[in-house]
Formats: C-alpha cells, sequence, structure tokens
C-alpha cells in the first residue's frame, strides 16, 4: 500500500490519526488527489479488491459539486461528508488539491467531527 504520492511521514501520521481517534470502528483510510490516491490503511478482515479508483472519481467530483453549490450559504463553509453505506460509513475531507476518506463502522456524529477536524489541520499544513 505504498507508492510515491504521499511523503511516509505523512501517510504514517494520517493513518495513526485516523487509527487512534476511530480506533477498531476503522475500515479503511485513503489520501487522494485528482490523478492519484493511496490506501494508507486497510483493517485485516476486509477484502482489497475495492475499486478505489471510482470511489475517488465520485468523491472528488462530488467535493468539487458541493463546494460550488453551498458556497456563500448560510450555512457556513464546508467542512466535511460522511456517508451513510449497508455495511459502513465514509468520512470525507478534503481541500482544493488533495483529500483523504476513511471507511468505517457506525461512529458517533462528534467521533466524525472529531477525526474530520484533524485531518483538516494536517492538510492544511501541507
Amino acid at each position: 500500500m505504498e507508492n510515491d504520492l504521499l511523503a511516509p511521514e505523512s501517510a504514517d501520521q494520517i493513518a495513526t490519526l485516523c487509527r487512534t481517534a476511530i480506533g477498531d470502528s476503522l475500515r479503511s483510510v485513503t489520501y487522494f488527489t485528482r490523478d492519484d490516491f493511496e490506501q494508507l490503511y486497510l483493517r485485516g478482515d476486509l477484502e482489497q479488491d475495492a475499486d478505489l479508483m471510482d470511489f475517488i472519481g465520485h468523491e472528488w467530483q462530488d467535493f468539487k459539486n458541493t463546494q460550488n453549490a453551498y458556497s456563500g450559504s448560510e450555512l457556513g463553509e464546508y467542512k466535511f461528508t460522511v456517508r451513510a453505506f449497508e455495511n459502513g460509513y465514509l468520512v470525507r475531507v478534503a481541500t482544493d488539491r488533495e483529500g483523504v476518506f476513511a471507511t468505517t463502522d457506525s461512529l458517533t456524529l462528534q467521533q466524525y467531527e472529531e477525526v474530520a477536524t484533524a485531518i483538516s489541520e494536517i492538510l492544511e499544513e501541507r
């Protein structure tokens, strides 16, 4: 699960942060840009056959649409997205050039907010 997209220290920092914040409910962590991705963590009981490129395409496109659609809204600036699926959840944090999504088992909204805020801080420091 390693390539040259992200420095090893940054990859470890993101994966460790998510693992610490989410614990055993963490399923996977993926870093992505417009053109590429790197899976930073995959829980041992999950199969490695997910089509992550399709996920990246949808998450990147949706981020751009969300950013434009809610710009200037009374809700304030976009912070993060949580998606619910039959077998888990996805939390996405993105900037104009990169993002991270983590898949999880069920968490509280506070836990999603905590991990999203921490990921945002890491991305802003880059």
